[in-house]
């Protein structure tokens, strides 16, 4: 058997947190320490007591010596600690979005090339079985298409933190964004030739607009929309809408409500648990067709997706693709470049909330 990859996992919170678990308990991978800037000061879960901790990135990195670095940390750290991470040798998974700006994600691109390592994006749906058949459901829709994609979140508890401390790097639209606009480039398969956006400022304490809207058109006449809002006021009437029609049809991604009884206590708005992002419980698929009479020809049908895996096998699913890559040598020019392009078109959308105009691409 191949010799284990030795990871440093580098911030903890919700996401850093399920990697780390991914890693604690996947063949193949050993943990050779945990960094965050105040990690010596948070609770470390039962399951990852025990490894090192580090507060210090370069000291980690020095001291471990790892082979792989999983990068989990604010938006606007990303970019400095994959570059670095590479060029120490390091192969590097990154939690999405691969920088805040631009110049940065393709400097990140560039050193996973020159440096010949392997740069995994967090882009959690491309590893959903139930988006997976998403996207080839819409992609047999005909041409154009419609694309309508949301996820709202009411912040509370817990969730309150979370969303404020994100949107001091990134707005809802640009943090989230990146994975549905990425749904929307895999849908169409065109070019993004122009972006627009709007935004509001709805909560006080956040210190950037929390609310957001973007309209993307591409060059095969196809739309789609994002709406992203995160703020104790927001409504979860409509906060989850996942829908693709096209001219011959619709496909649409039916969530449940969940029970908070269910949910092991935890002060968390459905919106805002991470669970409810991912579920789909159901495709609904539409067929466009109709007889003589203008009548339907083939009802309409429900694929039920109730199996499908919960958000803690879907991160042990991206940590198993990681390992696949390194040991595999797999080409991941289309995912780093898709992760660029996806990012480039939210923040378009945010130069045209600033701007107030329509970007062209």
């Amino acid at each position: 058997m191949a010799d284990k990859v030795k990871i440093l996992v580098v911030g903890l919170g919700n996401m850093g947190a399920s990697h780390a678990s991914a890693y604690h308990r996947l063949d193949g991978f050993e943990i050779v320490g945990l960094m965050s800037r105040t990690i010596k000061s948070k609770t470390i879960p039962d399951e990852l007591s025990g490894y090192p901790l580090f507060e210090d990135f370069d000291q980690a990195l020095a001291e471990t010596k790892p082979d792989a670095v999983s990068i989990n940390s604010w938006p606007n750290t990303h970019a400095d600690y994959a570059i670095r991470a590479m060029q120490a040798g390091c192969h590097v998974f990154m939690e999405k979005p691969i920088a805040t700006n631009i110049e940065d994600a393709e400097k990140v691109v560039a050193a996973a090339r020159k440096h010949d390592r392997k740069l995994v994006l967090g882009y959690i749906l491309r590893v959903h079985p139930s988006w997976i058949k998403f996207v080839e459901i819409g992609q047999t829709l005909g041409k154009p298409l419609v694309m309508r994609l949301n996820l709202n979140q009411q912040s509370s508890g817990p969730a309150w933190h979370w969303h404020k401390n994100l949107i001091d790097s990134l707005i809802p639209i640009v943090d989230c964004g990146v994975h549905y606009v990425d749904v929307m480039c895999q849908l169409t398969g065109a070019r993004p030739v122009r972006v627009h956006g709007i935004g509001a400022k709805l909560w006080d304490d956040a210190a950037k607009q929390n609310y957001g809207h973007l309209h993307v058109t591409f060059d095969d006449g196809s739309v789609g929309w994002y709406e992203a809002g995160w703020g104790p006021m927001m409504s979860e009437i409509a906060y989850f809408v996942k829908d693709v029609v096209g001219p011959k049809g619709a496909v649409s991604i039916v969530a449940g409500q969940a029970d908070a009884d269910e949910r092991d206590g935890e002060d968390l708005s459905d919106s805002a648990d991470i669970d409810q992002h991912t579920k789909t419980d159901a495709l609904k698929i539409h067929h466009a067709e109709v007889d003589a009479d203008k009548n339907f020809v083939r009802k309409d049908e429900i694929l039920s997706m109730q199996d499908e895996p919960g958000h803690q096998d879907l991160c042990d699913r991206e940590q198993a693709f990681f390992l696949e890559a390194i040991r595999k040598d797999l080409d991941l020019s289309e995912s780093m470049d898709a992760a660029v392009n996806s990012l480039r078109i939210v923040l378009a959308a945010e130069r045209s909330i600033e701007e107030q105009r329509a970007i062209e691409l």
